[in-house]
């Protein structure tokens, strides 16, 4: 069975580490701009980081989820792919919303997007499982 989900493992501790460097560089801003805890305001430097660190927060839960239904029920190599582009362009994502607001754009729409195809392979998966084996229809059986 750990052959099955070995890859999608892997990129979970990646991302939980990707996390925790996030954490790490909102601590560190609160250091370099004396902001102590609990407030969240700021310079605009720091609210970036800020900001950037709890959005990435706010989607990770997302992103797992989908992660491991997207590798459990449809492929685990191609799941285990797309969630490697999603924490590259997270990184990107927090990289580029530290140095500006506008520059965390691109990366956004970019992890949106591996967010939905995950969302359809998730889907389509879960699909076929549910008609092989409540309805004994196998889809890639018509399909050829």
């Amino acid at each position: 069975m750990l052959d099955e989900i070995h890859l999608l493992a892997a990129v979970t501790v990646l991302g939980v580490l990707e996390q925790a460097y996030f954490f790490l560089q909102v601590i560190y801003a609160r250091r370099v701009f004396g902001i102590s805890p609990p407030k969240i305001s700021g310079p605009p430097e720091f609210e970036r980081i800020f900001r950037a660190q709890v959005n990435s927060s706010e989607y990770f839960p997302i992103f797992l989820a989908l992660l491991w239904q997207a590798g459990l029920f449809f492929h685990q190599g191609l799941a285990a792919a797309l969630g490697l582009l999603y924490l590259c362009a997270r990184y990107c994502y927090f990289m580029g919303y530290r140095a500006s607001s506008s520059e965390r754009l691109a990366p956004i729409y970019f992890s949106t997007g591996v967010l939905w195809i995950l969302i359809a392979a998730s889907a389509l998966g879960i699909l076929h499982f549910f008609l092989s084996h409540y309805v004994g229809l196998n889809i890639l059986q018509v399909l050829t």
